[in-house]
């Protein structure tokens, strides 16, 4: 598939906020975008933004459909950022309109249950989308943001790479190359056997998740290995797994990832702070080529090939 990438954000980029999951706290949207205008940006909030319909979810699926289309629709919105997640993303996914969205491509930013939406703009037209702070949960939060990552992925055609100030640490040596793919490891696994999941495309796999312990990631990456997903992964990254469990159970936790991928040759990495963090989020560009290199434990990288952006 061909990737699309979409354009920079440059100072004084409008982007576009909607809500396709879980409501969000109307002071909180207020923070985050006082805070994207201290950065220079202009913001449109879309329509539905701030509804509350049932069970916790941001209105109506047609009304949550309407704002997502509509945003990309909008040739003056240059991205459109996620107010947060929580659950209700992939009620939308069989109402998408593919040729309107692959039209008018641009930037998608979100973490966590935006992961839905991430894999189906992946398999359906191949957008380079953004693994990266929401407007409620980060930028409203004095501490919520990495602002090098965000530039460097959203806004930079220059070279970059992250290493151990991002967190990372080494839990098998090596190296790798391959596209980054991934996202929340629940909503990637609870795709498996629908029309709407992952694509067994190699490259190196990021996953993170929030609430979820030592036996749930075991359980969980023996099925993404029997789907078929570690087909041609040539290497893993996991996030910083402070959400998932307590301090003491972190060495449990690392020891788990060890057995379950016993039978992976590929190297892996751990500690990456982007998605559920307690702060600093990074931003991660999916769909773009990066390099592993987990040789030294004292010096850690990932280094991004090509830029996630144009222009």
């Amino acid at each position: 598939m061909t990737t699309i990438e979409p354009k920079a954000l440059r100072p004084g980029a409008l982007i576009g906020i909607i809500t396709p999951a879980s409501i969000v706290k109307p002071e909180l949207v207020e923070r985050g975008i006082a805070q994207l205008a201290a950065l220079g940006y202009r913001t449109r909030l879309f329509p539905h933004a701030l509804d509350r319909g049932l069970l916790n979810y941001a209105g109506s699926v047609a009304d949550r459909v309407a704002d997502l289309h509509a945003a990309f629709a909008d040739d003056e919105v240059d991205a459109i950022l996620c107010a947060r997640g929580g659950w209700g993303s992939a009620e939308l996914l069989p109402w998408l309109d593919r040729a309107l969205i692959a039209a008018h491509p641009k930037a998608l930013i979100g973490y966590s249950d935006i992961t839905s939406l991430h894999v189906w703009l992946r398999r359906e037209i191949g957008l380079v989308t953004f693994h990266a702070p929401m407007l409620a949960s980060d930028f409203a939060q004095a501490d919520g943001v990495d602002h090098a990552s965000w530039h460097a992925a959203l806004s930079s055609t220059a070279p970059w790479s992250l290493g151990s100030a991002a967190g990372l640490r080494v839990l098998r040596a090596g190296r790798a190359e391959g596209v980054l793919t991934g996202g929340c490891l629940s909503i990637y696994a609870e795709a498996l056997g629908t029309a709407y999941a992952p694509l067994p495309a190699g490259g190196v796999l990021f996953l993170e998740d929030i609430g979820t312990r030592p036996y749930q990631w075991d359980r969980l990456l023996l099925h993404l290995r029997y789907a078929g997903l570690f087909r041609g992964v040539t290497g893993i990254v996991f996030g910083d797994m402070a959400q998932c469990c307590s301090a003491e159970e972190q060495s449990l936790l690392e020891e788990t990832l060890r057995y379950a991928l016993r039978n992976f040759a590929g190297p892996i990495a751990i500690g990456l702070r982007s998605g559920h963090v307690s702060g600093g989020n990074i931003t991660l560009p999916l769909g773009v080529p990066v390099r592993l290199d987990l040789d030294d434990p004292a010096n850690p990288q990932m280094h991004f090939l090509e830029p996630a952006v144009t222009g």
